[in-house]
């Protein structure tokens, strides 16, 4: 029989079977304090998707870590934000992948750069990551070149490592990036995605899956893999699955109450945009569905802040964080994703 996705849902909030909320429970029962989300590890603090940056959001309290899924030309699963590298990685002034550089059209918009679906794993292996953002983040500057583009396998081996060594449990929180253009290169990532959760026999503590596109999710759903589906929204348009497929669901419209009830079918979690949640009734809406709500993604520096939160007269000058994630635990969101994941958890303190 496979577990109720109530019971997942405590799971993965790290809830004992024997706290667990029972099934008559109503929606509005969460868990006792709000999970934090190290966004790609702690890149706020070091070059994101790295072994360093992973490390460091354990060690400063995150609950989970976030590795962003993509594919390379011989089908393994690695880790970068986005299957164009030249941000986060040394590509660029690589030589020898001078001729990889192309363009393509990726979710209906024109990329150019260098792909992982173009490179081998050993090819991979050979660089190294960069920070992203150099001029909003120059001291991560100094951790360029050190990092080499992980495996999702090995974040998984990093995250049991950091669980034994601090005495809890550290769940990995994997997206499938652009599944739609991935499937259509014959590249598709969720069969993998589903191999390595059954091989490390990842349960309900241990993994999330999210997706911004609702056909993967349930491609992730039809596997019966007894792991909660996180439903990530975004503030225009809709998935590139619906919109490619001429539907004319927007993510607005999977954000009303018909909208929820709906991802409910097929998800445990939704995670919109921070911008989605203060001023409106999204976290009610969201629970009385069922699900559970962690907005993304929460940053220091002013330019990332309300205004009201901002200090100082820099961008890239760090604001009152404190205050914003005071406002939204405040609102009863169950998880925050964060660049910052010591702040979060300082913040979760007081």
């Amino acid at each position: 029989m496979q577990p109720s996705r109530r019971s997942l849902l405590l799971a993965a909030a790290g809830t004992t079977a024997a706290a667990a909320v029972p099934e008559t429970a109503t929606a509005a029962s969460r868990p006792p304090r709000p999970l934090v989300i190290g966004h790609r590890g702690a890149a706020g603090w070091r070059p994101e998707h790295t072994a360093a940056s992973y490390t460091y959001a354990v060690q400063t309290g995150a609950d989970w870590i976030e590795p962003d899924l993509v594919p390379t030309k011989d089908h393994v699963l690695v880790v970068r934000h986005e299957n164009e590298i030249s941000q986060t990685t040394d590509v660029a002034a690589r030589p020898e992948f001078a001729g990889r550089r192309t363009t393509k059209t990726v979710d209906g918009r024109s990329v150019t750069g260098w792909f992982t679906e173009d490179f081998t794993l050993a090819e991979l292996k050979t660089l190294r990551a960069v920070e992203r953002l150099p001029l909003v983040r120059n001291r991560n500057t100094v951790f360029d070149g050190r990092e080499e583009v992980l495996t999702f396998q090995e974040v998984v081996d990093l995250a049991r490592r950091l669980s034994r060594a601090h005495g809890r449990t550290i769940a990995v929180f994997p997206e499938t990036k652009h599944p739609t253009y991935f499937r259509s290169l014959g590249l598709p990532l969720e069969p993998g995605l589903a191999a390595a959760i059954r091989r490390n026999r990842l349960g309900p503590r241990e993994c999330v899956v999210q997706s911004f596109e609702p056909t993967s999710l349930k491609r992730i759903a039809a596997e019966r893999l007894g792991v909660p589906l996180w439903q990530a929204l975004g503030t225009t348009g809709g998935p590139y699955d619906l919109v490619s497929s001429g539907d004319p669901t927007t993510y607005r419209d999977m954000m009303t109450p018909a909208g929820l009830a709906r991802i409910a079918e097929y998800a445990d979690w939704i995670g919109p945009d921070k911008s989605s949640v203060a001023g409106t009734s999204l976290v009610g809406d969201a629970h009385a569905a069922g699900l559970r709500i962690g907005p993304y993604t929460f940053r220091a520096e002013n330019q990332f802040l309300p205004a009201h939160f901002r200090r100082g007269t820099g961008a890239n000058d760090f604001g009152d964080a404190f205050a914003e994630y005071a406002l939204y635990y405040g609102l009863g969101v169950d998880a925050v994703v964060t660049d910052f994941p010591d702040l979060a958890v300082m913040a979760r303190r007081g």
